[in-house]
């Protein structure tokens, strides 16, 4: 019988046994042999476990994935309608905030798509620049938006006046100081990449946060500009998939292969159906059809104004041919009909949200196809990214901004206004002489006590 060998020692891979641990289940195999016992041990319990594992849990059926994605989507559908309700009923600057949200989250989602953290990553200031030109650009949208509705205020106040008057230089001078930095902050060897994000940022900012901007504005000049427009594209949406499914045939674009023509033109009927009887409910609430003339405001407190003319019913004769048609007396139509030009007006907005809007989606689609991605990201469950949901309302609430200014909006000069041009083009005594002509015209109007002249008269005679 051979003597069994003293001191013999075995060598090891790696330093587990020089710190004196044990190897683990993972690094023992790497050590054993590939026909050792002990792997072969292992791997028949790791093969095993997966079998059990498989039997507790079996996958999903395709069906079973559908109906969960579902009643996400359901869930989160009305989770974002009760809160969008909620917003609007609160009051102006709920639905400001919640815009101004989206607006920051879809700019997140755009730039992200077209990033290369690779890139990104050997490059300080990429990101930060792209924040950078976000808050610029807000900054002086906002500016602008709260300088126009909100003159009375601003030019006022002795802090916010400077900001107010110079506001449009200070803005520049911001996004000179990004333009700046970016060239400063160009490397060899990334030119390519530092261009390409500089470009998509821009047009970030134009596609996503510029005509978000409208939207705000829309919210100042009224709740129905921005209710209406926003609601007549989701009705669209809803539609065009209800019509799709039950008379859908034809296909209408490559870019959406589920789009039928048969979808698009009934959602158009149904939508110009839908816009008609809102409209006509939306007319009789001052909350929603009044400016913003207080920040505060709610739906029980609503607002006070006098009504735009498209809100007020007026009489239109019909033509002669249409009257005298050969019908019973009970069906004859009437000479005179009596409708709010707003209803004349919202067969365009549901047209442009039917025909047009629904480009704004296919614009999407492609970018995602450009980029290889499904969705622009996962902000809401169910739905894929906030862009997804926002790409039709981006072009529609510009689209209602610029037609209400163009054909519905009324130009006079507001209190904002004339203070304005008070304050920038009278000096000091003009301005003194301005306020004393309106006191004594509001004497002779009746409108103030001759007392109130005869104290505004002397305080200013002791200033002076």
């Amino acid at each position: 019988m051979a003597k069994p060998r003293r001191n013999v020692q075995f060598q090891h891979r790696g330093s587990n046994h020089q710190n004196g641990r044990r190897p683990s289940i993972s690094e023992s195999e790497g050590v054993s042999e590939p026909g050792s016992p002990i792997r072969a041990s292992i791997n028949g319990k790791l093969e095993s476990s997966k079998e059990e594992d498989e039997t507790d849990s079996p996958p999903q059926s395709e069906y079973e994935k559908k109906k969960q994605t579902f009643i996400t989507r359901t869930i989160w559908t009305f989770v974002m309608i009760a809160g969008f309700f909620t917003a609007m009923f609160s009051g102006h600057l709920y639905v400001i905030a919640i815009v101004t949200g989206i607006q920051i989250v879809s700019f997140k989602e755009v730039i992200a798509i077209a990033n290369v953290p690779s890139r990104a990553k050997n490059l300080r200031f990429t990101r930060s620049l792209n924040w950078y030109f976000l808050g610029t650009t807000m900054y002086f949208l906002y500016g602008e938006s709260v300088i126009y509705y909100f003159k009375h205020i601003v030019l006022v106040d002795k802090v916010l006046l400077p900001f107010a008057t110079h506001h449009r230089f200070i803005s520049f001078m911001l996004y000179v100081i990004g333009f700046v930095f970016f060239v400063a902050s160009l490397q060899k060897g990334h030119y390519r990449f530092q261009f390409t994000q500089f470009a998509w940022t821009h047009m970030a900012l134009y596609l996503i946060v510029v005509q978000a901007h409208f939207i705000m504005n829309n919210i100042f000049e009224g709740m129905i500009w921005f209710f209406l427009p926003a609601s007549l594209v989701i009705t669209n949406d809803i539609f065009a998939y209800i019509c799709g499914i039950a008379f859908g045939r034809t296909q209408l674009i490559k870019l959406s292969p589920k789009k039928t023509v048969e979808g698009f033109v009934g959602a158009w009927i149904c939508t110009i159906i839908f816009g008609f009887a809102m409209t006509n409910v939306l007319m009789r609430y001052k909350y929603f059809i009044c400016p913003v003339n207080d920040l505060g405001a709610n739906i029980f407190t609503g607002l006070s104004c006098t009504p735009n003319p498209v809100f007020i019913h007026q009489a239109y004769r019909l033509p002669y041919f249409l009257t005298n048609l050969p019908l019973p007396a009970s069906l004859r139509i009437p000479s005179t009909i009596h409708i709010a030009p707003m209803q004349f007006h919202i067969l365009v907005f549901a047209t442009f949200a039917s025909l047009i809007a629904p480009f704004g989606g296919f614009f999407a689609s492609g970018l995602k196809r450009t980029f290889k991605v499904k969705d622009f990201g996962e902000s809401i469950p169910g739905h894929g990214g906030i862009t997804d949901r926002m790409d039709c309302q981006f072009i529609m609430g510009f689209f209602a901004f610029m037609y209400y200014q163009s054909f519905i909006a009324i130009y006079k000069a507001s209190v904002g206004d004339v203070m304005e041009r008070a304050i920038q083009g009278l000096d000091a005594e003009e301005m003194v002489e301005v306020v004393k002509g309106l006191s004594k015209y509001m004497v002779n109007q009746g409108f103030v006590e001759e007392r109130v002249l005869d104290c505004l008269t002397g305080v200013i005679g002791k200033k002076r």
